[in-house]
C-alpha cells in the first residue's frame, strides 16, 4: 500500500471525528446526557470492534502488551469525555476550533519527547489550517455563546486528541490493527466508565430513543477512528497526522449543512478550502520533490 493509501485512511479517520459532534448537539436537545452520549459511544464502539476481531487470525500478547495497549486507549477517552463536556457549554463551531489545536500542540509533543523539531512545510501546513479554521467556523461573522470553563475542555480535548495520535504513532505492538484498535477503546471505555457512570445501561434511555445516537457515535466515533489510525499512523508519522485529522473541521462544517440546515457563509467554505489545502500540502510537497530527485 503506497504512502497516499496510509494518509487517506488518517484523513477519512479525522472526518470520522467530525461527523460526530453534529449528532452530539442533537443527542443534547432531546435531554441526554453527557454519560450517555460519552459512554455509549465507547461502549458499543469496542463490541464492535470486538466482533469485527473474531474474523481475524488471532495473535499471542503478554500481559504487559495487554497493559500497553489498555493504557493507551485513554487518551481516547478523555478526548470524548473533554470534547462532549464543550459541547455542553459553546456552541459546536467553537469546540471545533479549540479541539483543532490538536495540530501544535502535537507538534510539542513531539519536539519534547522526540527532541524532533517540525518540519517546514509542516509548519506551513499548520499555519495554513489554523488560519482556515477560523474563517470555517464561522466565528468572526456569527455571535457564539462563549464560556470559560467550556473553553477548557475543549482545550483539554485537543491536548488528549493530540496524544492519542503521538501514541498511535508509535505503538510497537506487532499485532493485528482491528485487535489492537479493540483492545485501546476498551481501555478508553474503562476510563470512561469510571468517571462517567454508565448510567445508559439501566435507566432505560436506550430503549428511550438513545440507541440509534449510540451506534452512530460508536461507529463514527471509536469504531472506525482508532481502525483508521492504528492502519494509518504508523506509516505517515504523528507529524503529518496530526495535518490530516483536521479534516475533521470541514466534515463539521458540512454535516452541520446537511443535517441542521445550518446557514454556512461564503467565507466559511473559504475556510474549509483553505484547510484542505492546508492538509494536501505536506503531501503535494513529498511527492514534488520526490519527482524533482528522480529527474
Amino acid at each position: 500500500m503506497s504512502i497516499w493509501k496510509y494518509a487517506f485512511l488518517v484523513f477519512l479517520g479525522g472526518c470520522s471525528y467530525g461527523v460526530v459532534s453534529t449528532f452530539v448537539k442533537l443527542a443534547y436537545s432531546e435531554g441526554f446526557t453527557v454519560n450517555d452520549v460519552t459512554g455509549t459511544q465507547y461502549f458499543f464502539g469496542s463490541i464492535m470492534l470486538w466482533i469485527l476481531s473474531i474474523f481475524i487470525p488471532k495473535g499471542s500478547l503478554n500481559v504487559r502488551q495487554l497493559l500497553i495497549l489498555l493504557i493507551s486507549g485513554t487518551p481516547m477517552g478523555l478526548t470524548g469525555i473533554f470534547y462532549n463536556q464543550s459541547l455542553k457549554y459553546v456552541d459546536a463551531s467553537l469546540a471545533i476550533i479549540l479541539l483543532l489545536q490538536f495540530t501544535w500542540i502535537g507538534m510539542i509533543l513531539q519536539f519534547f519527547l522526540d527532541k524532533k523539531a517540525p518540519s517546514r512545510k509542516n509548519l506551513i501546513a499548520t499555519a495554513v489550517i489554523l488560519t482556515g479554521s477560523i474563517l470555517a467556523s464561522g466565528i468572526l461573522s456569527a455571535s457564539l455563546s462563549f464560556s470559560l470553563i467550556g473553553c477548557c475542555w475543549g482545550l483539554l480535548s485537543a491536548l488528549s486528541f493530540a496524544s492519542f495520535i503521538y501514541i498511535s504513532g508509535r505503538s510497537t505492538v506487532a499485532i493485528h490493527p482491528i485487535r489492537k484498535s479493540a483492545i485501546m477503546t476498551t481501555g478508553a471505555t474503562i476510563l470512561v466508565f469510571c468517571i462517567l457512570p454508565p448510567s445508559f445501561l439501566t435507566n432505560g434511555s436506550l430503549l428511550d430513543g438513545l440507541l440509534p445516537y449510540a451506534l452512530f457515535f460508536a461507529f463514527f466515533g471509536s469504531f472506525l477512528p482508532p481502525l483508521l489510525f492504528n492502519i494509518g499512523m504508523p506509516k505517515v508519522g504523528s507529524g503529518l497526522g496530526n495535518i490530516l485529522s483536521a479534516s475533521e473541521l470541514p466534515t463539521a462544517v458540512t454535516m452541520s449543512t446537511l443535517i441542521l440546515q445550518e446557514n454556512v457563509t461564503p467565507s466559511q467554505w473559504i475556510g474549509v478550502s483553505i484547510i484542505l489545502v492546508g492538509i494536501a500540502y505536506p503531501n503535494l510537497k513529498k511527492t514534488f520533490n520526490a519527482k524533482m530527485k528522480g529527474s
